[in-house]
């Protein structure tokens, strides 16, 4: 796939580095080897499109201010079959470029030969890549930090797919350990409750109090009665999990799925204990040298951890504790199925077992610089301006479903997606059921059902969009029209750096800020009515904005309506 804002700043670097060859020719620079040249987007408008500050790089090596360079560089510069239309100096030492519109009428082209491929680059060159995401305890339902971790985790591995990676979206089912333990006793208290009164068992202090534990259990006894009330506590226990543990996945793979959230692989921890891999990793780091055992429990070494106190693997009573078992899993992700690359997305309440992670896939052997972990903030939520903490629906506290049947799901994933990841989000209930401009999603969604209503309007007249090669885009001059296409150039842009930061959040920003730049073109440039081959250079124009946010709404799980009231 072809990606504008990528060529230009490759013949950017090009004429940069042939300049500079040609100065250190004519001696006009001294020898010197420059790796890369940077190229950023000036933030003024008057200072072209593109700029790189090499001059500043290389002054202690050529002598020279930065400016004096700058000229040199300039002086020798070959802009000949390129983009750039003009080059200057500005402030210490920067070098700007100006770019012929050529450029934006050849991204038009772009867009009409790739249509829905349009964005989509290859920067991951096919390198497997897991994103898991989600990984809510199966013991209850799915809450606000599930929630914005499903909408991120979700659009992180999109952005990576348009990218060129072969990615996996994978969930977790803590279904061993401590949780579970708990769950079962959780249950079996309120089985006998249910059966002899409340009085017959103390509830564990310790124990989940959900309302869904409670209703798993009248369904149970629904079914069964009091089948189980003299049985053996452990063979009870595991009964009322096996029972209640598929019903709760069912649920959440519902909900998220109903939220647009759909998994490749959901991965069982149970199958680590199985296959004896939580035994075998806890091995490879006894015979590296990294665990020590007292007080009856095998202990991973806190120096290899950065830590000074070292940290239990296997308690005295033999049972793996959970951070084995996420060691074991980490290592299944690399050497058991190979993957180049592994994103967890975790609360931000996480952030002290990244560095212990990446620790650990160091002490066995594999590179930690292949992990990475995207912290994510909390979620509140707001109604009429305050604090909001119960469904309407339900009168209980605001689970994912109840946000989707409130505001719906394109406005959840939107505004879950509307910051940077590390930001606290303040989610305003009432916004985002309001159908008005104010609604960013909203927003952007009306200026694509606008487009689609105005070609139905055009095509009921006689008069549909134009193959490219007949439409002359030199007609497209006017400042409104100009700046629409330059926004509609920085999409594959806008992948790119959304899959380098893993912050989807920029692609949000990008589509309100091309929704914005069509209704400015709307309210200005006329399309019906006009000379024909300036209509349909505009008519192609309005198509290919359609184009771009279809595809940003498509990568984002966000529905593009053909028509809103």
């Amino acid at each position: 796939m072809k990606n504008m804002s990528e060529k230009i700043r490759q013949q950017i670097k090009e004429v940069v580095l042939n300049s500079i060859t040609k100065a250190i020719k004519n001696q006009e620079l001294p020898l010197l080897e420059i790796k890369d040249v940077s190229i950023e987007v000036p933030r003024e408008k008057g200072y072209g499109d593109f700029s790189t500050n090499v001059a500043m790089q290389i002054t202690k090596i050529a002598r020279k201010a930065p400016r004096q360079i700058a000229e040199i560089i300039i002086k020798n510069i070959d802009t000949r079959e390129t983009y750039i239309e003009e080059v200057d100096c500005a402030g210490p030492g920067f070098i700007n470029f100006s770019l012929s519109r050529q450029y934006l009428y050849d991204t038009m082209n772009i867009i009409a030969e790739e249509k829905g491929d349009y964005g989509h680059i290859n920067i991951g060159n096919g390198r497997k890549v897991m994103v898991e995401y989600v990984s809510a305890n199966p013991t209850g339902p799915l809450h606000m930090g599930n929630a914005r971790g499903g909408a991120l985790g979700d659009c992180i591995a999109s952005v990576l797919d348009a990218a060129g990676y072969a990615v996996t979206r994978e969930y977790l089912i803590n279904d061993a350990g401590n949780q579970i333990e708990k769950f079962g006793k959780s249950l079996e208290a309120r089985y006998i409750q249910l059966i002899k009164g409340e009085a017959a068992i103390v509830f564990p202090e310790d124990g989940y109090q959900g309302e869904d534990i409670t209703e798993h259990m009248r369904e149970f006894v629904k079914a069964y009665g009091d089948k189980y009330i003299d049985a053996d506590s452990e063979q009870r226990k595991k009964v009322f999990v096996d029972y209640a543990l598929p019903r709760n996945l069912k649920a959440i793979r519902e909900g998220l799925a109903s939220y647009g959230v759909e998994f490749d692989v959901w991965f069982s921890e149970q199958t680590l204990h199985r296959s004896n891999e939580v035994a075998e990793t806890l091995k490879v780091l006894t015979d590296r040298g990294c665990t020590a055992e007292h007080d009856g429990a095998l202990w991973l070494k806190g120096s290899v951890i950065g830590s000074e106190k070292d940290e239990v693997l296997v308690r005295n009573n033999g049972i793996p504790t959970y951070f084995a078992a996420d060691i074991a899993y980490h290592r299944n992700k690399f050497e058991t199925r190979g993957f180049d690359w592994v994103i967890n997305l975790w609360g931000a309440d996480h952030h002290g077992h990244v560095a212990r992670m990446k620790a650990s896939m160091a002490a066995l052997g594999i590179n930690p610089d292949k992990l990475d972990v995207v912290l994510f903030q909390l979620v509140r939520l707001y109604r009429n301006g305050e604090v909001a903490r119960m469904s309407k629906r339900t009168g209980k506290s605001i689970s994912l479903m109840d946000l989707v049947d409130e505001v719906g799901r394109d406005a959840v994933r939107f505004f879950f997606n509307a910051k940077a990841s590390g930001s606290h989000l303040d989610f305003d209930l009432d916004l985002a059921a309001k159908q008005s401009n104010e609604n960013p999603v909203y927003y952007v969604q009306y200026a694509h059902a606008r487009i689609c209503s105005m070609l139905k309007l055009i095509a009921s007249e006689g008069v549909t969009v134009p193959d490219i090669k007949d439409v002359r885009l030199e007609l497209l001059k006017a400042d409104e029209e100009l700046v629409l296409i330059k926004k509609l150039s920085e999409y594959p842009d806008e992948v790119r750096i959304s899959a380098e930061t893993l912050e989807p959040s920029r692609l949000t920003r990008y589509v309100q800020d091309v929704a914005a730049c069509f209704h400015s073109f709307y309210n200005a440039c006329k399309v019906r009515g006009e000379e024909e081959e300036l209509m349909k250079s505009r008519l192609m124009l309005v198509d290919c904005t359609r184009t771009v946010i279809r595809n940003v709404l498509d990568l984002l799980s966000i529905s593009a309506p053909e028509r809103m009231e």
